[in-house]
């Protein structure tokens, strides 16, 4: 009697599990959007081809530019915009949103409907001041479920993730441009705005050697993913893949132990893999 209860309720688990699996690839594929997130530095002709016939704004809908992570939007959203008009597209927006009273009901209901939204660079920080916990962070969100081609470039391109790199040091907080050290409890990270999961995103990364900053983060993190884009290059996220574009590299760090070592403030792991992506290559954001 006894066995027959336990075979009888090793068989419910089973299939209560299997219902759950279901469920959560019922909610992963309602996300029906893509991620095109650039490294920063010069956009090819052909990278701004590619967001365009991604995005299929070459036939039908319309871009909207956010230029808040820049000092000087106006000027990046000019800029923003010029990138696509001189490609033959002129259903070409910029929503310049400062403060409350701009996230207006109209321009919110635009921005869930846009086709591409693109993110200038800047400082990620700013960005994210502005946008954290309003309308537009769920209008975002909303145009990407729906299907929409969510693109950003530098500072841009930090926001994408849950946990976003912000460029200061804790230890170090006059800013040089250089990450000398593998320190513990350095590198700062904040919320970004969680379009990409199980991931952190590093920008200009071979060009302004930034390895030291993403074997930091990596460490410290290692249930993340951690990808440094190079610049005038790319990774288009679909689901689970990423695709290389562009003219440069990807760097990718998995840290496959949880176990991370410090000692005198210095970081240490073993099996840290370390892979090096190409234009065309493809590789999975979670293995």
């Amino acid at each position: 009697m006894k066995r027959k209860f336990y075979a009888m309720a090793f068989m419910l688990l089973v299939i209560l599990s299997s219902c759950s699996n279901d469920q959560s690839a019922v909610q992963e594929s309602k996300t029906k959007g893509k991620l095109f997130i650039i490294g920063g530095g010069k956009r090819p002709v052909a990278m701004i081809t590619d967001m365009i016939r991604i995005s299929g704004v070459d036939s039908t809908g319309y871009i909207i530019v956010l230029p808040m992570s820049s000092q000087i939007p106006d000027t990046a959203s000019y800029y923003g915009i010029k990138q696509f008009t001189d490609r033959g597209i002129e259903n070409v927006f910029a929503f310049n949103f400062q403060a409350e009273e701009d996230m207006t009901a109209s321009r919110i209901d635009s921005l869930k409907d846009a086709s591409l939204i693109y993110i200038s660079g800047g400082d990620q920080n700013i960005f994210m001041k502005i946008v954290k916990n309003t309308p537009v962070h769920d209008a975002i969100h909303a145009a990407y479920e729906k299907g929409a081609l969510i693109a950003g470039t530098s500072a841009g391109a930090a926001v994408m993730s849950e946990k976003m790199i912000t460029g200061n040091e804790h230890k170090h907080p006059e800013y040089t441009g250089n990450f000398r050290t593998i320190e513990s409890n350095n590198i700062e990270i904040d919320e970004g705005l969680g379009l990409l999961k199980n991931a952190i995103i590093d920008q200009h990364f071979v060009k302004r050697m930034r390895m030291n900053r993403l074997i930091s983060a990596s460490l410290e993190n290692p249930q993340e993913t951690a990808i440094g884009i190079d610049e005038s290059t790319a990774i288009l996220v679909d689901r689970n893949d990423a695709t290389v574009y562009g003219s440069s590299q990807v760097i990718v760090l998995r840290h496959k132990t949880a176990e991370t070592k410090v000692v005198n403030g210095l970081l240490g792991a073993e099996d840290v893999e370390l892979n090096v992506y190409l234009p065309g290559d493809k590789f999975p954001i979670v293995e």
